[in-house]
């Protein structure tokens, strides 16, 4: 496969991909879910509040069990932008950070306003969803960056020196443009951090997830994925900060039973390089989904964010089957979650049949309009 287009797709191809891409962003989702209810405790308030093993399940946060925060917003946002990407791709005006950033400002416009506005032409199905027009703990980078119209560049970035998760946290969706080569994907994820985050660790921690999720998504092994990953951050310029972290993360896997010592070892602050490496060590040690999580967030630390990267990365590598049925029967918006990662999974691999210059399905392009 070599383009999201023009790639002649098997039928096993097709439902491995979906599986894949439903596990990335369910999993993503239930890692926020787990950890929205603890992030930002200590460790010892953790077990104070809910046992010496803590968190095993979901605790209330945002009112429900299973809510998620903005992480997942704006990751559900991050694909609706690559979609939209695609289907303007007929039309020749095709610039996939700029669709990305208008989802985000779609996501924005969720933050301050009361309900969908139906005069917007330009809003689609997703932004028309009410669940998500609730405030679930936004940072101010992203208030901030998505605050106006302009967009931010590598050449002039907004808040310029943000190195916080926020940008890390929204952008495994890049990894599943299997028909990418690894480089763009990288490019791409470090062109739309640069929307809300200036420091170029924030940007290539979002790179190198993008990176790391594509191989998986792609059916190799995780390890595998984060050597390429290192391999192409090392052609990058500032990205020592997270290939540190990388590397420290896979030499904690050979020192012990996991656990927060080796976790908080890692870091325990909301750095996109910290939260990247944690996420990515409770995952090579995780004997399971379930596992991988606890793990993950049950630490000194922000524990949504780095159950979220956690779950992106499992659920991409085992894919949706892999899923703990019981916290998906819980997850807050877990049928809008279904049907965009279905929706994405239709265009990447069927997408001459839904838009191209000889056919045109008018209810996918209301769904995703091209204006």
């Amino acid at each position: 496969m070599t383009t999201g287009t023009t790639a002649v797709w098997g039928r096993a191809q097709q439902q491995d991909f979906r599986g894949r891409v439903r596990g990335s962003l369910l999993g993503g989702a239930i890692g926020d879910a787990l950890g929205a209810g603890v992030s930002g405790l200590t460790l010892e308030a953790i077990r104070a509040a809910h046992g010496t093993d803590g968190v095993a399940d979901f605790v209330p946060a945002h009112g429900r069990r299973g809510a998620v925060t903005a992480v997942t917003q704006l990751t559900l946002f991050t694909v609706d932008g690559l979609i939209r990407a695609q289907v303007r791709r007929d039309t020749g005006a095709w610039h996939p950070p700029t669709d990305v950033h208008r989802a985000h400002l779609r996501w924005a416009a969720t933050q301050s306003a009361w309900g969908p506005d139906e005069r917007r032409k330009d809003n689609g199905w997703l932004a028309r969803e009410e669940w998500l027009y609730t405030r679930r703990a936004p940072t101010r980078e992203c208030l901030a960056g998505f605050g106006d119209s302009t967009m931010g560049t590598l050449a002039v970035p907004k808040n310029p020196a943000a190195r916080d998760s926020a940008a890390l946290t929204r952008s495994a969706p890049f990894g599943l443009l299997v028909g990418w080569d690894p480089q763009l994907v990288l490019q791409l994820a470090v062109e739309c951090a640069a929307h809300t985050h200036g420091h170029a660790t924030a940007q290539l921690a979002a790179g190198a997830l993008a990176v790391m999720v594509h191989g998986l998504a792609r059916g190799e092994t995780l390890d595998g994925s984060v050597q390429r990953a290192l391999a192409l951050l090392a052609e990058r310029p500032g990205g020592e900060q997270v290939t540190d972290a990388l590397r420290q993360a896979l030499g904690s896997v050979r020192q012990g039973i996991p656990g927060p010592a080796l976790i908080e070892a890692l870091g325990d602050t909301d750095s996109a390089e910290e939260v990247l490496a944690v996420a990515l060590y409770c995952a090579l040690v995780g004997e399971d989904m379930r596992h991988g999580l606890r793990l993950a967030v049950n630490h000194s630390g922000p524990s949504a964010a780095t159950g979220a990267v956690c779950g992106a990365l499992l659920g991409a590598l085992h894919g949706e089957t892999a899923l703990p049925p019981a916290w998906l029967a819980e997850l807050e918006g877990r049928s809008t979650l279904l049907e965009l990662s279905d929706d994405f999974a239709m265009e990447m691999t069927q997408g001459p049949a839904l838009h191209s210059p000889t056919a045109a399905a008018p209810g996918w392009l209301a769904r995703y309009p091209r204006d």
